[in-house]
């Protein structure tokens, strides 16, 4: 059969697959997280698109941001200057970002797809609302999107109508999703995710709640975490600060890291109030955590001359951060839930991290030959919240001698079970293990022929 070389293969996209490529690898907590995102941009846009680091900032305390999770309805509203007309005929509703669009701003949105995301992994009707103000003045606008009514038809052009609406109380955005998906209905029903999605939030924008911003959840207000690293005369932190670059864009980085918490001193991971859970290697772009608590090799763990994260360790914290005016510069992936391990800027981060935690490892080492000693240096230091560490080329901790011990006998004798059963009720319980029966024995012994002489 002859071909007709004029003919060609059909590559068009349908939407039924963006709308599963798109939400499919992302957890509904951090679809939430990708709305509050949108937000924060808008606030840290309105006070001039600075850096976003340790240094003092801008006062955010004027910015709110309140949200909604009910197993029939979400919804999120704030009021941090609402997003313009022309950005949303423009881009704010495409499935990504084109090369032209702006992205020197600060801010930590990348890839053109966070709103579009996270309203599709949450639900079917959806309403978007914006009110915001320009020199040509205020304007109020509404996007309703019917998912399954578009899902319909793959026929271009791609659109959502635009229609004039009420203005909010204040400039802002706001938007509402009913007909829940029945995962983000159930989720939102369980006061166990609702708890998770609590302390996600306080600590993953603890740098920007720390700022003042205001994040409501179900009518609570978040309180931030407060991210602290101990110091003494004997322990400091290391703080430093250098500029990269990627691609000819800047990137400025912080690291600081040091005693978190005194280590543990049981090995029950349960004993320990939380300790591990909060003890590793932080990194935040512009702003927001995306790893939070690793002891993977992502933050090098494991790899190399890395040894494998042990409880021992439990208490060390360090934390990375990174700006940018171009969010593609960071070491971001797609989820904001991790970092592109393969990015420059990361990579060379990496040394500076490996070289803190190694002396970190040093130190919890000897700390067990001499463990009075460490406890007693560890309670003279002072938690002191990351803003307020001094610089510091590198981290100070004690170097601690062992402690000499005293040598040990091992005793090993037999009896008969029932003189042992009823030594061991002598002693107050039956129940009693072979080797506490020993032991009471023994002390009793020698308090009475030795002690007592």
């Amino acid at each position: 059969m002859e071909i007709d070389s004029g003919r060609k293969a059909a590559a068009y996209p349908t939407k039924n697959f963006f709308v599963r490529m798109i939400t499919r690898d992302i957890a509904l907590e951090d679809s939430i997280l990708d709305l509050i995102d949108n937000s924060v941009d808008g606030a840290w846009k309105k006070e001039g698109s600075r850096p976003s680091g340790l240094a003092i900032g801008p006062d955010l305390s004027k910015y709110r941001i309140k949200i909604e999770a009910f197993p029939n309805k979400f919804s999120i509203s704030d009021n941090c200057g609402g997003m313009s007309l022309d950005d949303a005929v423009e881009y704010a509703f495409s499935f990504g970002r084109r090369e032209a669009d702006a992205l020197d701003d600060y801010s930590i949105g990348v890839y053109g797809i966070g709103m579009k995301r996270a309203v599709f992994k949450l639900g079917s009707s959806i309403r978007i609302t914006s009110t915001y103000s320009d020199s040509a003045g205020r304007t109020s606008f509404q996007v309703p999107i019917d998912v399954r009514s578009w899902l319909k038809s793959d026929d271009p052009p791609w659109d959502f109508d635009i229609s004039p609406s009420s203005d909010l109380d204040e400039d802002g955005v706001h938007i509402e999703v009913e007909d829940l998906n029945s995962g983000a209905a159930s989720a939102f029903g369980n006061p166990s995710f609702i708890q998770d999605l609590k302390r996600a939030i306080a600590r993953d924008y603890s740098l920007h709640l720390s700022k003042g911003i205001q994040v409501f959840l179900n009518d609570e207000k978040i309180q931030g975490w407060e991210i602290e690293l101990r110091a003494s005369g004997d322990f400091k932190p290391v703080r430093i600060e250098y500029e990269d670059e990627v691609d000819g864009e800047a990137v400025h980085v912080e690291l600081l890291a040091g005693m978190g918490a005194p280590p543990p001193d049981s090995s029950d991971p349960e004993a320990d109030g939380g300790l591990g859970r909060r003890s590793g290697w932080y990194i935040a772009c512009n702003g927001r955590i995306v790893l939070a608590a690793d002891k993977s090799s992502v933050s090098g763990w494991g790899t190399d001359d890395w040894p494998q994260w042990h409880r021992q360790y439990d208490g060390f914290l360090g934390i990375v951060l990174f700006s940018s005016k171009k969010a593609t510069a960071l070491p971001l992936t797609t989820t904001k839930r991790s970092v592109d391990v393969a990015s420059d800027v990361y990579r060379r981060a990496l040394p500076r991290m490996r070289e803190v935690s190694k002396k970190w490892i040093s130190y919890t080492g000897q700390r067990k030959q001499a463990l009075d000693r460490a406890k007693e240096l560890e309670g003279n230091a002072s938690p002191i919240p990351i803003q307020r560490i001094v610089a510091n080329k590198e981290v100070v901790l004690p170097r601690l001698v062992a402690q000499a011990s005293e040598r040990m006998a091992n005793i090993n004798y037999s009896v008969p079970l029932a003189k042992m059963r009823e030594l061991a009720a002598e002693f107050g319980s039956i129940n009693l293990s072979y080797k506490d029966v020993g032991l009471k024995s023994f002390q009793y012994a020698y308090d009475d022929l030795v002690e007592g002489e």
